[in-house]
């Protein structure tokens, strides 16, 4: 079984936002194990405190590092043995999380342990003692790194043996590399009844039964969706000649 450790000031809430939807799923049907780790368990101080104003000055205060060690070598030496868990900590100026993240740590046999930062962030020693790797899912800033995690958990979680109850639906969604349509684009539109909704009409191909006209369609759609909306994905598509010329026709048109 996968296990998912997560290191928290609000081991509640992440729980109760991990009981829904295909994560939740997974835990009922014992796929993965998720373990919340209330950080303040772990602080040394009477008060339960686990940050302190930074060294330097500066604004705001900075999680401590005795607490977030302790509780994520807790969180280690649980497992009782077996391969070594990754272990992410979620912090703004963390390399962006992708998908092709997601993949690997959904391969990797010891699991996940994910520290949720908080405040300006968390004491830098934290991250070489653990040998921990730094990660963001975004470009802004967040109250907390619970939110993260959330999306860090959901995302590798979908990604394991058995957990989508169709094996190929993940294969043709953005992102994916692999995906015969998308090739680590965008996912193309998709549609579903009614076929006519406030005077717009479901394309005419995707009801017209011929499959080779539909994932035409799909990758062309794909194609220009990613042309508008994250273009610099465009060198990882794996574009045909024919797709790369009208790719450029399309760059002009919008230009």
């Amino acid at each position: 079984m996968y296990v998912v450790d997560v290191v928290t000031l609000s081991p509640e809430a992440v729980d109760r936002a991990l009981q829904e939807g295909v994560v939740g799923r997974a835990r009922q049907r014992q796929l993965v194990r998720l373990r919340l780790w209330d950080l303040r368990e772990f602080s040394r101080d009477p008060h339960r405190k686990v940050d302190d104003a930074p060294f330097g000055s500066g604004r705001g205060m900075v999680l401590m590092a005795p607490p977030v060690v302790a509780a994520a070598e807790h969180a280690i030496e649980a497992r009782q043995g077996g391969p070594p868990p990754r272990v992410l900590i979620t912090a703004a100026n963390g390399r962006l999380f992708r998908q092709e993240t997601a993949r690997e740590l959904a391969r990797h046999p010891g699991g996940l342990v994910v520290v949720c930062g908080r405040y300006e962030g968390i004491d830098a020693r934290v991250a070489p003692l653990l040998g921990a790797e730094e990660v963001s899912i975004g470009d802004y800033v967040l109250s907390g790194g619970e939110a993260a995690a959330l999306v860090v958990v959901d995302a590798v979680v979908r990604l394991l043996p058995g957990v989508l109850g169709d094996p190929e639906s993940a294969g043709e969604e953005s992102f994916e590399r692999g995906a015969a349509l998308t090739r680590g684009g965008l996912e193309f539109p998709q549609y579903t009844r009614p076929r006519r909704f406030r005077g717009l009409e479901v394309p005419e191909v995707l009801l017209s039964g011929d499959h080779g006209a539909i994932a035409r369609w799909r990758r062309l759609q794909s194609l220009r969706l990613t042309l508008e909306r994250r273009p610099e994905l465009l060198d990882a598509a794996g574009l045909s000649q024919e797709e790369r010329a009208l790719v450029e026709q399309w760059r002009r048109a919008l230009s």
